[in-house]
This record gives structure tokens, sequence and C-alpha cells, in this order.
């Protein structure tokens, strides 16, 4: 039998106003499908008009400005729900779905779900969670003591995955697609035959067991940040802005 990094995965990214999730808004996201590893990958991309002011600070990452998206972004709520409906449609289809840093780009999502649509995230899911494989949370697990940084761009080059044109949402979904695959089959071993969905599970007990390890870093190093220890998803606050 196929190992399942050799089979279906789809990919969701986002680029965003910022890194708020209770208050920033989504401008860019992407979805992209992949049956195996030299198949064509399937590429959806979402242009979204925020209807706010898009900071400078925003625009150096990703490059979308208020004047562009203005002119070519889609009105937000019908653009979200066509989002959160594919999303829902990878696990009856038998896809995992990889998102890097999911609790951002997921609860960013939900957020965004809510205030323009008055429903979460889970409302479109329904009788079929996400099964989330995060290339973040893996190689943290797989490969804790390995020193340097995590980011998108640090992994690719790590696994030797060609990222073109980072920060833009299609590039990034597909670059941590392909960042799954090469990292399940370097740590196949230590994989033990997990599936994605207990694989889904696990992530949750490493992501939180991470996040302790950082907040006291943070703690003895005085840095008052907090690190969320929820995972894929955080929990909704009593309002979003």
């Amino acid at each position: 039998m196929p190992c399942w990094y050799d089979g279906p995965l789809a990919s969701f990214d986002t680029e965003t106003t910022g890194i708020d999730v209770e208050r920033d808004r989504v401008v860019s996201a992407a979805l992209v499908v992949q049956e195996t590893p030299r198949a064509t990958p399937r590429t959806t991309h979402w242009l979204i008009d925020p209807g706010v002011a898009i900071p400078e600070a925003a625009t150096a990452v990703h490059g979308l400005t208020g004047d562009h998206l203005a002119r070519h972004g889609r009105w937000p709520a019908p653009a979200l729900e066509e989002i959160a409906r594919s999303l829902a449609a990878q696990v009856p289809a038998g896809r995992p779905l990889v998102v890097m840093n999911a609790p951002f780009d997921l609860t960013l999502l939900d957020r965004e779900l809510k205030r323009h649509r008055a429903a979460s995230l889970d409302t479109y899911l329904g009788a079929h969670p996400l099964c989330v494989l995060d290339p973040r949370v893996l190689d943290k697990h797989f490969d804790r003591y390995r020193k340097g940084r995590r980011t998108l761009t640090d992994l690719c080059a790590h696994y030797e995955v060609e990222l073109t044109g980072a920060h833009e949402a299609a590039a990034d979904a597909l670059a941590a697609l392909r960042v799954v695959r090469a990292l399940a089959r370097r740590f196949a071993a230590r994989l033990d035959g997990l599936q994605p969905a207990e694989l889904h599970t696990r992530q949750a007990i490493w992501h939180a067991a991470q996040a302790r390890g950082l907040q006291e870093w943070f703690s003895r190093s005085g840095t008052p940040e907090a690190v969320d220890p929820h995972w894929p998803l955080r929990p909704g606050l009593t309002t979003a802005a």
C-alpha cells in the first residue's frame, strides 16, 4: 500500500493585513491540491478587498496594495464562504490539509467567517473536521534539537524544496505541501505507520508541549509575550473586531 505522503494532499495558505488573528483580514488565499508527488498541482486562488487600509508593513511582505485589491479583489463574504467550503470538501475527498503554522491561518479564517458570514469555520466543516498536517509542528517534533529558525523559507532550504515567490499564497501553499512530503520521507521510520488522522491528534499534543517550552524560554529571558498552546485553531474571544 502506498504511504500517505505519496498520495493525495491539499494545502492552504493566506496573506493578510497583519499578524493579529482577532483583528487582521485576509487579502489573498490559495488552496493547492496534488494527488501524487509527480502530479501537476491544481490551484484555486482568491484575491479579497478587505475594506480596510492595508498597512505598508503588510504590503512590504506580500506586495498587495489597497489600490490593487480595490480594483481586482472580491467582496469578503462570498470569497470567504468559497474558501470555507473548499476546505471542508478536502476531508471527504480523502485529502489531509497541509497548513504551515495552522493556528494562524485557520484562526484568522475562522474570525473572518464570523465577521462576514456570522458562522465559524466549524459550521462549514460539519461532520468532517479537518485533518491538518502542520510542517512547523512536525519539524519541531521530529528534529527538535536542530538550531535555527523554522519559517517556511528555512524549512524549504532544510528539506531541499524549491520556493519561488515566497509570501504569495499559492507559492507558499505548494512549498508547504512539498515540505510535508519531504519531511515524512526523511522520518518515515519514526512515523511508524502513523496515518494523518493520528498525526493530527498527536500534533495538538506536540504543539502544546512546544508552546510550553517556548513560554518558559520567554519567561527566563524576560519577554512578556504569551504563547497560545491551542492547535490547529485558537479558541474564540467573546467578540471579534
